[in-house]
């Protein structure tokens, strides 16, 4: 009983790190050239996959970026499938991570409240 209830995580990491792999040897769109993968969530069935992104450079545009990895989802699945051991390659989501972003800004406003507390 163990072992099912920790297949989902373990496959869900196993996907983050092909996915991320995938990404930056077979896709060639310069919309996802800065996209690094923060996490994945699978199915309990394991078979749907919501893959988290964000962007590193910060000019990137998010949304384009989902667009073309959700274009190149089949594709990156059929890759997938020759490269893992699994029954059945979950279906994949591309999803931003704002995460990330909101943390940089949370961390920002901390900043600035040190900063005019210091000027006090």
């Amino acid at each position: 009983m163990h072992q099912e209830t920790n297949r989902p995580r373990r496959v869900a990491h196993l996907l983050q790190r092909e996915v991320a792999n995938l990404i930056k040897r077979e896709v060639n769109d310069p919309r996802v050239q800065h996209v690094t993968i923060t996490s994945v969530e699978v199915s309990r069935d394991l078979s749907r996959a919501k893959v988290f992104f964000t962007c590193l450079d910060t000019d990137s545009d998010a949304k384009a970026a989902e667009k073309a990895l959700n274009h190149a989802k089949d594709y990156l699945r059929h890759h997938l499938k020759s490269r893992l051991d699994l029954r059945g390659v979950p279906h994949l989501r591309f999803v931003y991570d704002e995460s990330v972003e909101r943390g940089a800004h949370i961390s920002e406003l901390i900043d600035r409240a040190i900063r005019r507390d210091a000027e006090d």
